[in-house]
């Protein structure tokens, strides 16, 4: 009997130590990953002329003029954040706040800046979120307390292009699913819309899906375990982190853009959100081929189209 007790009781041991490593693991793996981040870091100008390459007479006019700019805030942990600027090309109201993906900075974003400054005439402001790009802090936060820093970058863009601006937040990815968590939440009266591309439901069912597909793993009980630990060590966790309920509260307009080909955040996302979308006016682009956050990369006429169709109708 105390043999079988002490066999129980190492085996409990090391299921339990399993768990907390792996735990820990996961929380590093998903929120820190450091090489990944400096080498997008690093190429991030050369990869999207290549990749978009009207980018760069756009981006040579606007540094050659001095109308590309850097701004920072002090966040709430003392971090400094970081983001870019320009003004439209003919002096204008509109203005749109651009927020990145998982692992990428905001000059990764600078096609859908082209979009809306070059293309519709917008001011534009894309922030480096939280650990970022040129931004300090921690670890990766999914877009969750990233939400209320954008709330402040919406707050400067306001008074950096005039203080009576016409606002939309446009978001790709883990900058779509914080663009929707902005959502959620009180909003002044110069933001008028929101897009959202490719972003996910929540932060919970986004890691269990990369739980199954990557390491063919259940959620239970590495998540939950996880969500503790981030919960202690970074102030929030995986199931309050949820794009879903935010937009459940929202009432401002909101486009949902998605591939169907998308296999990383899939597109199956997008309906629930959509469906949670009961307040204000809601449009639906299910982009027939295009994986995930390419939706522009793949269909730019269309894509730019439906955005300023979209926008339009609020933003004069």
């Amino acid at each position: 009997m105390k043999k079988t007790l002490r066999w129980t009781a190492v085996v409990a041991a090391v299921a339990v130590g399993a768990v907390a490593g792996g735990s820990l693991y996961l929380l590093a793996y998903s929120l820190t990953p450091r090489k990944t981040m400096r080498a997008r870091n690093a190429a991030a100008r050369e990869v999207m002329t290549a990749e978009y390459p009207f980018l760069e007479p756009w981006l040579d006019s606007l540094e050659t003029t001095g109308a590309l700019r850097d701004t920072t805030i002090v966040g709430a942990e003392g971090e400094r954040l970081h983001a870019i600027y320009a003004f439209a090309p003919k002096p204008t109201d509109r203005t749109a706040v651009i927020v990145h993906g998982y692992t990428d900075n905001a000059v990764r974003m600078l096609m859908i800046g082209y979009l809306y400054n070059r293309d519709l005439g917008y001011n534009i402001l894309l922030p480096d979120l939280y650990f970022h790009g040129q931004s300090e802090g921690r670890a990766i936060r999914m877009g969750w307390k990233d939400r209320l820093d954008v709330l402040r970058w919406m707050k400067i863009a306001n008074g950096i292009f005039g203080g009576h601006t016409q606002m939309v937040v446009h978001g790709i990815s883990m900058g779509a699913a914080t663009t929707m968590m902005v959502s959620g939440e009180q909003q002044q009266p110069y933001v008028k819309c929101f897009v959202e591309d490719c972003g996910y439901t929540s932060v919970r069912d986004q890691f269990a899906k990369e739980l199954k597909e990557q390491f063919r793993l259940p959620a239970f009980p590495l998540l939950p375990v996880a969500s503790w630990l981030c919960d202690l060590r970074y102030g929030w966790n995986f199931r309050e982190a949820s794009a879903l309920e935010q937009v459940r509260k929202s009432t401002l307009p909101m486009l949902f853009i998605h591939g169907d080909a998308d296999d990383f955040v899939p597109t199956e996302m997008v309906y629930p959100l959509y469906e949670a979308k009961q307040q204000g006016d809601r449009e639906l682009w299910v982009v027939p081929g295009a994986a995930h956050a390419l939706s522009y990369r793949d269909n730019r006429e269309e894509y730019t189209r439906r955005v300023k169709e979209f926008v339009s109708r609020y933003i004069e």
